[in-house]
């Protein structure tokens, strides 16, 4: 029997900053619909790949909860979860209702916590901003302001503010003097929303550069909503920093951090903070480029502006230690500070060890095995469905945006936490194909097929594609993206409305309400610990 754990219990611990992981099982659809502050998403389906790297340690106390269309998902996540060695799971007591019952907040979207910690700080350190309009004017009276996009590179080429450059987050202060020497010269801080244009424009004023600078109101949204042209494609990036200009940076991002109370740690020393009953996540903030190219062993790739953005997906272990790298000293100072004011415990590594020559490639991904399964060549699955198509069924494991774009011609999309309810809808057949993007994701949910399929005492039989969907567009075998056959809903992913530009007027308006609302529900609930530094 898994023990339980109380709402109170939770709160005492995010409000002590003791260490928990709150666990949200549903697929990102629901989830993104209502749960806790600090509840990470972790869903069934995806739990034996994501677990071991996200919550490193096996005595870590977690709280998991989660049910969808009438089904409960802990029991069965609880089981896996002491398969994979984990000692501290524990059973949200009422789960979802109960927390919502004893009086706790429930938030909307995803990356909460860092998009509520955005809206607080322009609550607090009223962060200078611009609207559309006002922007749009500058750049139409050749005021040549400097626009800096502060999202990843393919966000940023997918849609762009026109004259904007692409300077990730935690790149701003250590590129903006190239770009704008002019003391004079007006900066602007983008993003699709408000949350790292807010932070990125306060990380620019934090660190006293002379240039006025100021948010673009609402990003990307905002400047769609006034009815304003965006670019597509772009390409510009800024230019390494000089010498003169990277010394000022580095005394300028050690300066915030210190005044953050961002501590800092020698490379022989990172083993003294893996103490009993702490969770120690190390994190290089460079770009993923020159994290390929060489980096720290033990280190994942979490480049700055995203880890500041995406904390509850980096770092799910609330009361955590965290320890930044990098090889400048600007970026990890600059994101630890803000991730310091989120209420995190964090490190960075001094002196900056040389990243040149150090491991390459991504890191191992701590993991389990995927289950041994019956195999089918993507020759053999070819010739089943052109001789006996009415036996076969294929299942798409992947996400439901990939099977969108192209999938085996026939092909069902079923989440693999919902496959009883997918063989509900998909018609009996005696040879059952699962594939997908991942062959990981498709072992297990092969190994879960077969298992339903002997319960429901089928005479089919569960395969696993060679090589999954990658295997069948290698062999140049067709593809098929019109028909799309949803065995179960396709609610995997949350649909966000700053992406792209075909989300509904409505839905972007709705979006920018829910953000400015952020700040009400933080002072109602209570657990955030966010300690904005004073001007």
């Amino acid at each position: 029997m898994t023990p339980t754990f109380s709402s109170a219990d939770v709160r005492r611990r995010l409000q002590a900053r003791q260490e928990i992981a709150l666990i949200d099982l549903r697929e990102e659809g629901p989830y993104s619909q209502g749960h806790p502050l600090w509840a990470a998403n972790m869903p069934l389906s995806r739990l034996e790949l994501e677990a071991r790297r996200r919550i490193p340690r096996l005595d870590t106390l977690i709280v998991i909860y989660g049910e969808y269309e009438g089904v409960d998902l802990v029991p069965l996540a609880a089981q896996r979860l002491a398969a994979l060695g984990y000692t501290g799971v524990h059973v949200l007591e009422g789960g979802l209702g109960g927390w919502r019952a004893a009086g706790g907040e429930l938030f909307r979207d995803v990356n909460v916590p860092s998009k509520a910690f955005g809206e607080w700080v322009e609550h607090q350190r009223h962060t200078p901003s611009l609207s559309a309009h006002e922007v749009q004017a500058l750049i139409d009276g050749h005021a040549d302001p400097v626009v800096l996009d502060a999202r990843r590179y393919d966000e940023y080429q997918n849609m762009s503010i026109p004259t904007a450059i692409s300077v990730p987050g935690a790149e701003l202060v250590l590129r903006v003097r190239e770009l704008a020497p002019d003391p004079r010269t007006q900066v602007i801080v983008n993003c699709a929303g408000r949350t790292r244009s807010l932070i990125g424009t306060q990380s620019l004023v934090n660190a006293g550069i002379p240039n006025p600078v100021a948010a673009l109101r609402n990003g990307t949204i905002g400047w769609k909503l006034a009815g304003l042209a965006l670019d597509h494609g772009a390409s510009r990036r800024a230019p390494a920093p000089s010498k003169a200009n990277l010394a000022i940076a580095q005394a300028q991002a050690r300066a915030v951090a210190g005044k953050a109370g961002v501590r800092t740690i020698a490379f022989e020393k990172l083993s003294s903070l893996a103490a009993p009953g702490r969770t120690v996540y190390r994190f290089d903030v460079r770009s993923p480029d020159e994290y390929e190219a060489g980096h720290l062993a033990g280190f994942a790739s979490a480049p700055g502006g995203q880890l500041v953005q995406e904390t509850d997906h980096h770092a799910p272990v609330r009361g955590a230690r965290l320890v930044l790298a990098d090889d400048e000293g600007v970026r990890a100072p600059m994101t630890a500070s803000w991730l310091a004011q989120m209420g995190w415990e964090v490190h960075v590594l001094e002196p900056m060890p040389s990243l040149t020559g150090q491991e390459p490639g991504a890191p191992l991904t701590p993991g389990v095995a995927a289950p041994a399964a019956a195999e089918l060549s993507v020759t053999t699955l070819s010739q089943w469905l052109q001789e006996t198509p009415a036996t076969v069924a294929v299942i798409d494991v992947s996400t439901s945006a990939s099977y969108a774009a192209r999938h085996i011609p026939g092909a069902w999309f079923a989440i693999r936490a919902q496959l009883a309810q997918a063989l509900d809808r998909i018609p009996p057949a005696t040879r059952y194909v699962v594939t997908g993007d991942s062959n990981a994701l498709a072992a297990f949910a092969a190994q879960d097929l077969r298992g339903l399929l002997v319960d429901r005492r089928s005479d089919g039989q569960a395969w696993l594609l060679a090589g999954g969907n990658a295997a069948w567009w290698a062999a140049g075998l067709p593809a098929q993206s019109q028909e799309q056959r949803h065995a179960t809903p396709p609610v995997d992913r949350y649909r966000r409305p700053y992406e792209g530009t075909a989300a509904p007027t409505q839905a972007m308006q709705d979006y920018l309400d829910w953000e400015f609302g952020l700040v009400a529900q933080l002072e109602r609930d209570g657990t955030h610990c966010f300690n904005v530094l004073a001007a």
